[in-house]
């Protein structure tokens, strides 16, 4: 090796400074490196890791989100339908009641204004009896007795017509000029044998009585025979 003009110890000296050398950097610094690496490799692939489950919960945050807030608006909605529901049905019974009540009260003011008029119509009895008499007595040309004069009225206000009497029913209906006394209405209803008989007034019958039996109608009324006589004139 000598004559080659190569140092062997020189090699293997190099040779083992070499070794050493290579362990003392594989030991303090390839190694320290190689686990930096790996550590950071293991790091980055945490981080997308994360990174990844991060996207996920947001996105699964976002639906869930997208769901409460489509639910919330959906309750809006609901509640919106329910509120105008609720305010239509308030102003319903609102305008029901005020109805009601407005028809209690016609009904009441036109009550009243019956009965006042009905009064009224009472009050006046005697002075249309007196008319009838004197008419009566200026027919006859003479002065009719008390008796008389008591038929001549009960006639005038509440003689039931002999057709009325022959109608056949349960109940029926009377209208007379005058509100009539307990004992005549006790002579319609005997007379007409029904049993219900309602009593109305319209003075614009003048006298008589108008008797209603189911849909058959009875009418002797002084307007009734007022105008039959004007027509019969007139032909």
């Amino acid at each position: 090796m000598d004559a080659l003009g190569i140092n062997l110890g020189y090699i293997l000296m190099q040779v083992l400074l070499f070794t050493i050398l290579f362990f003392v950097l594989r030991g303090y610094l390839y190694n320290p490196i190689i686990n930096n690496l790996e550590e950071r490799k293991t790091k980055i692939a945490k981080g997308l890791e994360d990174a990844r489950q991060a996207a996920i919960a947001r996105d699964n945050a976002d639906a869930e989100a997208k769901k409460i807030m489509d639910a919330a608006r959906a309750e809006a909605a609901q509640l919106r339908i329910d509120a105008t529901a609720q305010a239509e049905e308030t102003a319903n019974s609102i305008r029901a009641q005020a109805k009601q009540e407005a028809e209690e009260i016609v009904a009441s003011a036109r009550e009243e204004a019956e009965e006042e008029r009905n009064a009224i119509m009472a009050g006046a009895r005697g002075q249309i009896a007196s008319i009838a008499i004197a008419a009566a007595n200026k027919l006859v040309g003479e002065s009719l007795d008390e008796s008389r004069q008591r038929a001549i009225i009960a006639d005038f206000f509440a003689k039931v017509p002999a057709d009325a009497a022959k109608l056949s029913g349960t109940s029926g209906e009377v209208t007379s000029a005058v509100p009539l006394t307990d004992a005549e209405q006790s002579e319609v209803k005997k007379a007409l044998n029904l049993e219900q008989v309602t009593f109305k007034v319209n003075p614009s019958i003048l006298g008589g009585l108008v008797v209603r039996v189911g849909d058959k109608v009875v009418d002797s009324s002084v307007a009734s025979r007022m105008t039959a006589m004007r027509e019969s004139l007139q032909k």
